[in-house]
């Protein structure tokens, strides 16, 4: 084998292995953005009391102690639901400049533990959203 043919084939194998790296950035969604499903406006922001942390927010919140978070405009109000520990927590939806204000409070069974405020919601075409913040409860 020569230089010749040994050249070509470096430069065709590289031109497959360009091709695969233009492919793989290739989104098939009719839109071309990475998420179809209506729910693209539907979030969750503004979280009270902060997320636990660590480095940054390490305080300790008290059982029954209020929460609220903004669900945004494209949240269906109705289909917002919040469970803490496996226990569907009642919230409180009210109308608010940036969309909703969600409001509720920690069960009192939540003691002593870490916990997360586990959030979901519906937006367009139904489609289902989730987030949600770590607390450290108190005893």
């Amino acid at each position: 084998m020569n230089i010749r043919h040994a050249l070509a084939i470096v430069v065709i194998l590289s031109a497959f292995g360009n091709i695969g790296d233009v492919g793989a950035g290739y989104d098939s969604t009719p839109s071309g953005s990475s998420s179809s499903d209506g729910c693209d406006g539907v979030s969750f922001s503004t979280f009270m009391p902060k997320p636990y942390s660590q480095t940054e927010n390490n305080t300790e919140v008290a059982p029954q102690s209020a929460f609220s978070f903004v669900a945004s405009k494209a949240t269906f109000p109705k289909t917002i639901t919040v469970m803490i520990k496996d226990e569907s927590v009642p919230v409180t939806v009210t109308p608010h400049f940036d969309g909703f204000l969600v409001s509720g409070k920690i069960p009192a069974s939540a003691k002593g533990t870490f916990i997360r405020v586990a959030i979901t919601g519906k937006g367009p075409n139904l489609c289902e959203r989730g987030d949600g913040w770590l607390l450290k409860v108190g005893k």
